[in-house]
């Protein structure tokens, strides 16, 4: 089976002839940069430079998918947030663009025509041309709990979930839309699955706040997007993991706050899971021992693809990638 068929097949919780390796969001680190000669912040702004720098994870890495989107902050760059795209060795900011919830963002009819969303829509173009279904390309948006943060500040829109959740309501809604066109978009450019990544982690976003903002919106995003999709929150996430299950999304992508046998627990039958490998003791710091140890442990408890529980420490070595690819297609999954 190619890379691709393994990818999609543990996505939906069928039968493979190994365990799958990938990420659902960025898997970039400088010392890989200088490997593939394409660095930040150019590989934000440059779609060849994207392409090249994220075919790294499946030519390189040995991953089996390849994800281009390295930032959180694209579909808000063209909304209209003020964004630095960082350096080398620092990833993007942005800053807000409106001060109160009271006020209503203007999504700019063209948002998608905009560089902040072209230039990733054109590296999953040359992606597919390049890879065609050999690898799963994997397409990102951020939902609109995570592009509200950006909007409205994380502490104006937090607030207003106690003081005015029926405006908080009506800004998801009107957000959700630029999540899905997002989607659509990289779909129609050749992405095979997508990552909706929001940030409604259990430090910003209690389980009930979950339930009563966010459940139905991620389900109603797992109707509208035609294609698997591979839920990343980050942080301890096992007290909404019940209501994921509910959403129909087929992958959650998971954080090692959650232990791995917890996680396929509360996840039941259905819902794959993705990564739950720390980022920092384990893909930045571990030695070949220690990452086999902690694959094995991720295939024994069930986890559907193997790899990093959240984008990469930049200064993390891209050899461990490799390593941890290469562990878990060596791993004997009886």
């Amino acid at each position: 089976m190619r890379a691709n068929d393994i990818f999609l097949a543990k996505v939906r919780r069928q039968e493979a002839p190994r365990v799958a390796t990938g990420s659902a969001v960025s898997m970039v680190t400088t010392d890989l940069m200088d490997k593939v000669g394409a660095s930040f912040p150019e590989a934000h702004l440059d779609a060849e430079k994207m392409a090249a720098l994220a075919a790294a994870g499946y030519a390189e890495i040995g991953f089996d998918n390849i994800m281009p989107l390295f930032s959180v902050w694209h579909e808000s760059a063209a909304i209209g947030c003020a964004v630095d795209w960082g350096e080398k060795n620092r990833m993007p900011t942005g800053r807000s663009i409106c001060s109160s919830i009271s006020e209503t963002v203007s999504i700019p009819a063209d948002f998608l025509t905009r560089p902040a969303c072209t230039v990733p829509l054109r590296a999953i173009e040359l992606l597919r041309k390049r890879f065609g279904d050999e690898a799963t390309i994997t397409g990102k948006v951020f939902g609109p709990w995570t592009l509200a943060y950006h909007i409205y500040g994380i502490e104006e829109f937090l607030i207003a979930t106690i003081l005015q959740p029926d405006r908080v309501k009506q800004v998801l809604d009107q957000l959700v839309e630029v999540t899905a066109a997002f989607a659509r978009a990289q779909i129609d450019s050749g992405a095979h699955v997508i990552t909706v990544a929001d940030h409604c982690t259990r430090d910003l976003c209690s389980p009930m706040a979950y339930r009563d903002f966010l459940m139905d919106i991620h389900k109603q995003l797992h109707e509208r997007i035609a294609c698997p999709i591979l839920l990343h929150i980050c942080g301890d996430t096992s007290d909404r993991l019940g209501y994921i299950r509910q959403t129909g999304i087929e992958l959650f992508h998971f954080d090692s706050k959650v232990p791995a046998a917890e996680a396929r627990r509360l996840a039941g039958p259905d819902l794959a899971l993705m990564g739950g490998t720390n980022n920092m003791r384990i893909v930045r710091d571990g030695d070949d021992e220690q990452i086999a140890r902690d694959v094995r442990e991720k295939i024994q408890a069930g986890i559907d693809i193997i790899g990093p529980e959240c984008a990469l420490p930049l200064d993390a070595p891209w050899r461990n990638l490799r390593a941890i690819a290469s562990a878990a297609k060596e791993c004997d999954p009886s």
